[in-house]
């Protein structure tokens, strides 16, 4: 089976594929086809050069980049399914399951803590410390410095003499060696212990490392730049045998510095590797040369990278537009308009995105979409897997697998409700010798006959279910839903119960999906995959706009995307502001958000945001005048001027809000005089240009009655004067101030 054609690779990426043997490095920028050159080159040593799937290795940073490469390959070459794919935390988590006994006391059926989970451990440590004096400070010292120790290579006493003089840091010692103490007793790991105890499994048991390092021969690593100091070691420690490490990787792409991520491994790897053998891809085939004009304009304006200028053969295309919106409800009513527009043209939905540089911008976006009936999906915000009613439900399963996860035990011991208060968890804690499930399984609960009576019914339907078939999957699931009467918590008279049932009938529906994909596997391989699972590997799907922070969508692509918020103090945000190499991390996110687009790129900034709980007037970020989109100069009294250039609301209807503005000598941001632009209703679409509805909007009156899509029945009140917004007064809703164009409206007969 041969599928795949070396000829279709540009000179660049042929010439990096052939080199086989040793260390290589291929920088590769934004939309330049390293996933095909990665796809390629496995299916190159598999197909042309013999070798075989079980000694190939291939690393990338999400699930789904992860899957993509899987089912590309598998198209490519026979023999794909055996070639180890997989993110450096699914890597970590195989290795441990088969070879973490070697660490006692944890063993190989240990439960993996999610973030809400190890919170929980964070708190119980901090509570029975006794260092109840500004508890607050405490759990963000210990929280930071827990996570900076567990990203690094270092010894925990290492660690601690190093941030020696640092505030606190004895009483946080104290704390992270008991937080360690209560994992192992559960024997359960963090997220981040899942690349440390393997790195201190590969250090204490050569042997262990040796086996991994003699069978990978061929070491691939997509989004090198992302690695931190602990992955970079686990690189360097699986190519200590054969050296033949592919790593594919841009610095201007680098924008997680603050979870320990480390672009300068890019520049580590050619002194840690003898004769590295580097290649540039500088060819995109991913944007219109009008984008990557901009995308240049801004990433070159960073000293610490290496010297690179992206340029593609796909043609001008239309040219990036720079919006100037009044506020954010201006701002979130362009885009929801320019999407719309884009619609009508053929655009589909999950082909355009809206980004942002914090998920506090979203909100004015949601209610745009919704007041105009525009399909959409928030990233960023509540996880299905962190709904309460999901992890209740994960918690009873995680006991079948790893009876010592107290944690677990403690969320579900009173659901659904059987009068278990904190009086009788604690006595179960002092009854304990090892796990609170075998005490409780045990004959020392009979002791407490109180909490006996209670728990008698947990008791015997969990004994019950230990001895039942856990195959099928997902009925052994439905058993547990069932036997353990967790639909009784909830009542059908409520919305929010209906909800949550509806989530639980969803769990078992993504349970189902697990088991068809991998028939094999049992239920700790299914929890596992949901620890490790992200909302995020599904954006840009499921027929909606994707709402989304630039961090969520790196490694993705969109036809049409539009960056929002474009002002000093969000996007550069403002604790870069004064720090050069935070400042050049704020740049490479602009740029990571600028490279996403295909074909057409809209970006917008405000005069006035309410944000930080008070309403500001902002500056437009020092990125738009990079991007060559804007000019700020210098007029009477040092006051700024701006200018935006390119089509301004990228389909010839204007700004909504004020146009181009003057700062003056009201109001105060950033140590510079603004003033307030004019604005009101009236003037709400006027431009250089009549704007010209495609709808007659000359139907609506004032004193008719509506319905709408969400809002229900309403009235309209006010018209303004060009006929483009309507203010309607909803019952339960109250006043809407909408464009009668965009808007889901139907006019309801007298």
């Amino acid at each position: 089976m041969q599928n795949y054609d070396i000829n279709s690779l540009n000179e660049e990426q042929r010439n990096a594929l052939n080199q086989i043997e040793g260390a290589c490095l291929v920088t590769a920028g934004a939309g330049s086809g390293k996933t095909k050159l990665l796809t390629h080159r496995v299916a190159y040593l598999i197909d042309s050069l013999g070798v075989s799937p079980y000694e190939i290795l291939a690393i990338t940073f999400t699930n789904k980049a992860s899957g993509e490469m899987k089912e590309r390959i598998s198209k490519m070459v026979a023999g794909a399914d055996k070639v180890w794919i997989s993110t450096f935390h699914s890597m970590c988590a195989k290795i441990l399951r088969h070879d973490i006994d070697f660490m006692p006391p944890f063993t190989r059926n240990f439960s993996i803590y999610s973030e809400s989970d190890a919170d929980k451990v964070i708190k119980e440590v901090i509570e029975s410390s006794g260092f109840d004096n500004d508890k607050d400070k405490i759990k963000k010292l210990f929280s930071f410095h827990l996570s900076n120790w567990k990203n690094g290579v270092l010894s925990l006493g290492e660690y601690l003499n190093l941030h020696s003089g640092e505030d606190e840091i004895r009483k946080i010692g104290i704390l992270m060696q008991a937080y360690e103490e209560k994992l192992a007793k559960n024997n359960a790991l963090d997220f981040d212990d899942l690349l440390r105890k393997t790195y201190i499994l590969f250090k204490s048991c050569p042997e262990v490392l040796e086996h991994y390092a003699k069978r990978f021969r061929f070491i691939l690593v997509d989004e090198f730049q992302d690695t931190n100091t602990i992955q970079y070691e686990l690189v360097k420690m699986l190519a200590s045998v054969h050296g033949n490490v592919f790593v594919v990787g841009d610095e201007d792409q680098c924008i997680y510095s603050w979870r320990g991520a480390n672009f300068k491994n890019i520049f580590n790897f050619k002194n840690d590797f003898p004769n590295v053998k580097v290649f540039k891809l500088e060819r995109n085939y991913r944007s219109t040369a009008s984008i990557l004009q901009v995308a240049n304009s801004v990433i070159k304006n960073n000293l610490t990278r290496l010297d690179k200028k992206m340029w593609t053969e796909k043609g001008e295309g239309e040219k990036p537009s720079l919006y100037n919106a009044y506020d954010e409800r201006d701002e979130a009513l362009y885009v929801a308009k320019t999407i719309e527009r884009l619609h009508s043209q053929g655009y589909k939905y999950d082909e355009m995105a809206v980004l942002m540089r914090m998920n506090a911008l979203s909100r004015a976006f949601e209610e745009a979409f919704l007041s105009y009936n525009i399909p959409h999906r928030i990233y960023g915000g509540f996880k299905f897997y962190e709904r309460n009613e999901i992890k209740n439900v994960i918690a009873y399963l995680r006991l079948f697998v790893n009876p010592k996860d107290d944690i677990s035990l403690e969320r579900i011991i009173n659901f659904p409700k059987r009068s278990i208060g904190d009086v009788a968890v604690n006595k179960i804690k002092l009854l304990s010798s090892d796990s609170m499930l075998e005490t409780i399984l045990s004959e020392r609960i009979k002791s407490e006959s109180a909490i006996y009576k209670k728990l008698q019914t947990f008791i015997e339907t969990f004994n019950m279910l230990k001895l039942e078939n856990p195959r099928p999957l997902s009925a052994f699931v439905e058993k547990v839903i069932k036997k353990f009467e967790i639909y009784s918590a909830f009542s059908t008279k409520s919305e929010e119960d209906l909800n949550r049932i509806m989530n639980i009938e969803q769990f078992i529906s993504s349970v189902k999906e697990f088991e068809a994909l991998n028939p094999d596997a049992d239920l700790g391989a299914f929890l596992e995959s949901i620890t490790l699972k992200s909302d995020n590997d599904e954006i840009g799907e499921g027929g909606a706009v994707t709402i989304a922070t630039i961090h969520a969508v790196k490694g993705l692509e969109f036809k049409a995307v539009f960056v929002i918020g474009l002002e000093e103090g969000i996007l550069p945000i403002s604790r870069a502001i004064g720090n050069n190499s935070e400042l050049e991390e704020e740049r490479r996110l602009m740029y990571v958000a600028l490279t996403r687009a295909e074909e057409k790129l809209y970006l917008s900034h405000v005069t006035k945001r309410y944000i930080y709980r008070e309403s500001q007037y902002q500056m437009p970020s020092r990125f738009c005048k990079e991007l060559g989109l804007l000019e700020l100069e210098r007029k009477g009294g040092g006051s700024f001027a701006s200018r935006s250039y390119g089509e301004r609301s990228g389909g010839g209807y204007g700004s909504f809000g004020s146009g181009n503005f003057g700062y003056g000598t009201s109001g105060n941001f950033g140590g510079e005089n603004f003033v307030k632009s004019t604005f009101n209703k009236d003037n709400f679409f006027r431009e250089e240009k009549k704007y010209v509805p495609e709808k007659d909007v000359s139907i609506y009156k004032v004193g008719q009655k509506v319905i709408h899509t969400k809002y229900g029945e309403g009235e309209i009140v006010e018209i303004s004067s060009d006929g483009l917004v309507g203010d309607i007064i909803f019952e339960g809703f109250g006043k809407k101030s909408l464009m009668l164009e965009l808007a889901p409206l139907e006019i309801l007969e007298d």
